[in-house]
């Protein structure tokens, strides 16, 4: 029976954990952020790169960042835990940001300044290998912290324990809180000392935040509430298709009750529940019928799997439209760190007449926005729709994103109206062939498109968050949080995908471009927005459709003793069945 425990003796979790996990995830956001805002700039200025090599080169980055989380979250599902994942990630990533900040510090690891008159020099292989191998450190840490953080802090809450599991809904908005008030800090304080003091301070800074981080981590240990791995989560998968495949001949059971279960097997990898049968992909049941060959008592896992492990493979399936739908939404985001940014360089960003933004803090207005709409969202929007709906997180999670993938649409078609004001007035000043000149028009019209993409990931990003760790099988937690970082990671790189092929089959016989190398006031950039802000809404029109048939994991809720008997149905309060059962 120990071996069905999932849970460490020592657990206490709750909010007091919260601060200990919540700093690891402050610190890593402080320095990714603080670097990726900026680094648009660090490349083009100190690096010398061409504008498309160097957009490029930054959405690659935040695509493999955001890929290496299946990594991380398959470490952490099947050996090694979330706690000790976080932690080895953690100072992989430590040693990468040391040696980004290193490479800014000494001269000799970055190309001379430019001069007047001369052609810039551009970073050599050995210059650009230590950025890289910099990066890859960074993107392979960032791997293992970013799918566990989420799930262990909501390991914290108890989901049998009726008073926590309320709290589960509310963590995902004040972890997206806390998380954003670290990229506010990142894109002023320091994108400024970058600017202003140097590279070296404005990597250093958080560089020792997170050593710190992780010390702080580290010390909450023994608070912690801890689950176990359950092992390999893809293994499982693999085996269901291979069991469906090999009875694949055999014809359907009449009564789904006569399908294999069997609780001791499925108590190992699942504390909060068993996953019930649902009437999807009914293919897939045939890994579940019982043959003379079978042995129930001891089954060969490659011919015979619970209804459980079934139901797992299920989900995942289920899930993957709505995860794709994802991904244009973060290819229209990234946009702010490359062409907003270049457009933010050419205006006019004083304050005062002594001091002016920094280009890269304009997501400030992003950053402020988001934060702004979590809080207006937890505070009023969720009590007040929550008397409507019944529900006690106001909407479903599918409704919250699909206000967020609006938005966007939204935050793109203005951008493309914005751009053309900046050219006229670039026009007006005489200035179209001077791309190194400030515009005489406030940086301040750039604003509605940072602020509406804030307000849309407030919608979006948590939904999809919330989406995941609702919806995956308890012990695919992690690979879940993995997807919603996939998602991203495949945004970014179809924002490079779509860079280049504009950049190609926009040229013209003159030099004429949308996307050019030098000078944006000759190029389309309006066009390009446009174009994401067709794709998007034809992205939405795919979403409806997902929501629309999407049906939710029928669980039953393994209770704890004060919370109902052992293998008790779900409540219909709860969110997911409360659905389902309308669906």
């Amino acid at each position: 029976m120990e071996s069905m425990e999932k849970k460490d003796e020592r657990p206490k979790g709750g909010v007091i954990t919260m601060p200990f996990i919540f700093a690891n995830e402050v610190c890593e956001k402080l320095a990714v952020v603080g670097f990726g805002t900026n680094m648009i700039s660090y490349l083009t200025l100190q690096l010398h790169m061409p504008i498309t090599k160097a957009a490029n080169t930054l959405t690659n980055f935040g695509g493999t960042a955001s890929l290496t989380p299946l990594l991380g979250a398959f470490l952490a599902d099947a050996f090694a835990g979330r706690f000790w994942t976080i932690t080895v990630a953690s100072i992989i990533y430590q040693i990468g940001m040391t040696s980004l900040t290193i490479s800014a510090v000494l001269p000799r690891l970055r190309p001379p300044p430019c001069k007047p008159d001369e052609l810039c020099q551009q970073a050599d292989s050995g210059q650009l290998a230590i950025l890289y191998v910099s990066l890859l450190l960074t993107a392979l840490g960032a791997g293992g912290i970013r799918p566990c953080v989420v799930a262990f802090g909501a390991d914290q809450f108890d989901e049998t324990d009726p008073k926590q599991k309320t709290k589960t809904w509310k963590f995902f908005n004040w972890y997206y809180f806390c998380m954003g008030a670290s990229m506010l800090v990142a894109v002023t304080v320091i994108v400024y000392i970058q600017d202003n003091i140097g590279w070296g301070w404005g990597l250093g800074i958080p560089t020792i935040a997170m050593f710190l981080s992780i010390i702080t981590f580290i010390f909450g240990y023994p608070l912690y509430r801890n689950l176990d791995p359950s092992g390999s989560p893809f293994t499982r998968l693999v085996q269901v298709c291979v069991a469906a495949f090999r009875k694949r001949n055999l014809g359907m059971v009449s009564d789904p009750k006569l399908l294999y279960e069997n609780d001791e097997l499925d108590a190992s990898i699942s504390v909060a529940g068993r996953l019930l049968h649902s009437k999807n992909f009914k293919f897939l049941d045939k890994a579940a019928i019982v043959t003379g060959e079978d042995n129930p008592k001891s089954p060969n896992l490659w011919r015979l799997n619970t209804v459980h492990r079934v139901e797992e493979l299920k989900s995942v399936i289920r899930m993957g439209p709505i995860w794709a739908a994802g991904i244009l939404l973060i290819t229209a985001y990234a946009q702010q760190n490359t062409f907003s940014l270049q457009q933010a360089k050419t205006m006019d960003r004083h304050l005062t007449h002594s001091f002016q933004i920094p280009a890269g803090s304009m997501t400030v207005f992003t950053m402020s926005s988001m934060l702004a709409t979590i809080a207006f969202y937890d505070r009023l929007f969720i009590p007040a729709v929550r008397r409507l709906t019944g529900l006690d997180r106001g909407i479903s999670f599918l409704h919250r994103m699909g206000i967020g993938f609006v938005i966007s649409i939204l935050a793109t078609l203005v951008a493309g109206f914005v751009e053309i004001k900046r050219k006229h007035a670039a026009a007006a000043s005489g200035l179209m062939d001077k791309p190194y000149s400030i515009i005489p028009i406030s940086v301040f019209w750039l604003v509605p498109q940072y602020t509406l993409h804030g307000i849309a990931e407030a919608f979006m990003s948590i939904g999809h968050l919330e989406f995941f760790y609702d919806q995956a099988p308890e012990s695919m937690k992690s690979t879940a949080m993995a997807l919603f970082w996939t998602a991203i990671s495949i945004g970014n790189y179809v924002s490079t995908l779509l860079v280049s092929l504009v950049h190609k089959f926009s040229a013209g016989a003159g030099g004429e471009n949308w996307l050019p190398d030098n000078n944006l006031n000759k190029g389309r950039l309006e066009y390009f927005y446009w174009l994401i802000t067709l794709l998007q809404i034809l992205n939405l029109c795919y979403y409806l459709c997902c929501a629309k048939i999407y049906t939710y994991k029928p669980i039953e809720i393994r209770r704890g003793e004060g919370h109902g008997g052992e293998g008790e149905p779900a409540n219909a309060d709860d969110d997911g069945l409360q659905l389902a059962r309308h669906v």
